[in-house]
């Protein structure tokens, strides 16, 4: 099924009394039930969707109310995007697995109120992606130097740009002007000179007439993407749901590589995404992530060095993983046994 329409941006007070009014459905009694927010459109988190589509958490005894926040779809709207508002629903608590990014590890350094107990149990994103968007008249990356380059905001594009910094052997601080909170309208109107650019704003910034001049996953830098993060007070009485999430989680990343119809249908009906050079860049980024998506030590090793500190420093790598979940899967033929 389409979803054609755009929600118009005078809607966010209807998504305020769509929060108000929401009460979650009961869940079935066989079934455990489990809240899951799915942030902005990524590519690796189109096996959520999947697995929500394909009565995968079901097979596997979870009862999941996944939504979008309604902060979030505000956000979308904002950017132009198109969604399916029947998903969108309050935030309210956190839920207590995070289908985020391992690079939030590093608002332990920086935020007080992010929990120090988080812990990464699987990563769908290990090696570091996004485009260089450019400016028409810059035609090099050494040309960036002293300018403006922005990101979102989230630690993620942060990231990225301060490996791109170090890559080309600048100093972050002096050497260029790292803006936050910077999506495609900041590149439109000229406050920026480049951007960090994900799958979905590298297609709007080619469909405006941008350039990316580098795809830094050519570098090959190892990075705590995507996966599941959770809360170690918690996981410690629900191991049994998180190993049912977990394994739903990479049985829908291996149907989904096996069978894009799937995949796009489900980022149509929860992203409204149709165009296909959305379509194909969001379905090229899911099917590549790892089979096996062991948190990566790597990258958060790589994370540390990046966002390094006083705080920081209090902290080992080992601190914010466990890789038992993968490894428990792994060893006993399951995640094989999906692509036979």
């Amino acid at each position: 099924m389409k979803y054609p329409y755009k929600l118009p941006l005078f809607s966010a007070a209807t998504l305020i009394l769509a929060a108000l009014s929401y009460a979650p459905a009961l869940a079935n009694d066989h079934l455990t039930p489990l809240r899951l927010a799915i942030a902005p459109p990524s590519a690796n988190r189109v096996a959520f969707l999947v697995a929500y589509d394909q009565g995968i958490y079901e097979k596997n005894g979870l009862d999941v109310d996944q939504f979008i926040p309604a902060g979030s779809a505000a956000q979308m709207l904002r950017d132009g995007m198109t969604i399916n508002p029947d998903f969108v629903k309050p935030g309210g608590e956190p839920p207590p697995i995070a289908t985020g990014l391992g690079t939030n590890l590093a608002l332990v350094a920086t935020d007080a109120t992010y929990p120090t107990d988080m812990v990464f149990l699987a990563t769908l994103d290990d090696v570091m992606r996004g485009h260089i968007v450019v400016q028409p008249e810059i035609t090099q990356l050494e040309q960036l130097k002293g300018k403006r380059i922005g990101y979102t905001g989230g630690s993620r594009t942060q990231f990225v740009a301060l490996v791109f910094a170090e890559k080309m052997g600048w100093d972050p601080v002096y050497d260029i002007s790292l803006m936050a909170n910077a999506r495609m309208d900041a590149l439109k109107s000229r406050r920026v000179d480049a951007i960090i650019a994900n799958e979905n704003r590298l297609a709007e910034a080619r469909a405006s007439g941008f350039k990316s001049l580098l795809d830094v996953s050519e570098w090959n830098v190892p990075i705590a993407g995507t996966g599941v993060a959770v809360p170690r007070s918690w996981l410690k009485d629900n191991r049994d749901t998180v190993r049912r999430f977990i394994k739903s989680m990479i049985e829908a990343d291996a149907m989904l590589k096996q069978n894009k119809g799937i995949a796009l249908s489900s980022m149509q009906k929860w992203w409204g995404v149709t165009d296909k050079a959305r379509q194909d860049l969001l379905y090229a980024g899911a099917t590549d992530s790892p089979r096996k998506p062991y948190p990566s030590l790597a990258g958060i090793k790589k994370v540390m060095q990046v966002f390094d500190s006083n705080e920081m420093r209090k902290y080992k790598p080992e601190d914010f993983y466990d890789d038992s979940f993968i490894r428990e899967l792994d060893d006993s033929g399951y995640i094989d046994s999906l692509y036979k």
